[in-house]
């Protein structure tokens, strides 16, 4: 069974968010986890952490008492899509305005036990 857990309009920039999703991507839940609370940019990390442990809930609701620990569960997909864009001005010299885009994402994690991922890929 596969779960999912979406985070939408994180007032975050999903450039930046990628460079910490991708270091979890394929990983088990532990070592995922662990990784994100040893992030270097751990501000970044506390939505994806919070959000990973939302999917793993996800997951043991789906699979009724089974606890994704005792399984092999990992992070089958996580992808960070751009979301709206507030616009600012900024003062600026001479009378003049700057523009600044205050970037949101939306992060989707996908987290899938790995023996469900092997009886798919037999079936097909």
């Amino acid at each position: 069974m596969e779960a999912v857990a979406k985070l939408n309009n994180c007032p975050l920039s999903p450039r930046k968010m990628r460079l910490v999703v991708d270091q979890i991507r394929g990983q088990k839940i532990d070592k995922a986890l662990t990784i994100l609370q040893h992030s270097q940019r751990r501000y970044y990390a506390i939505y994806v952490e919070k959000l990973l442990k939302s999917a793993i809930s996800n997951w043991e609701q789906k699979n009724e008492g089974k606890k994704a620990d005792e399984n092999d569960v990992k992070v089958s997909s996580v992808f960070v899509d751009g979301a709206v864009v507030a616009k600012r001005m900024r003062t600026a010299p001479q009378g003049r305005a700057y523009r600044i885009r205050k970037r949101f994402s939306h992060i989707t994690i996908k987290v899938e036990s790995i023996n469900n991922q092997e009886q798919t890929i037999a079936e097909a």
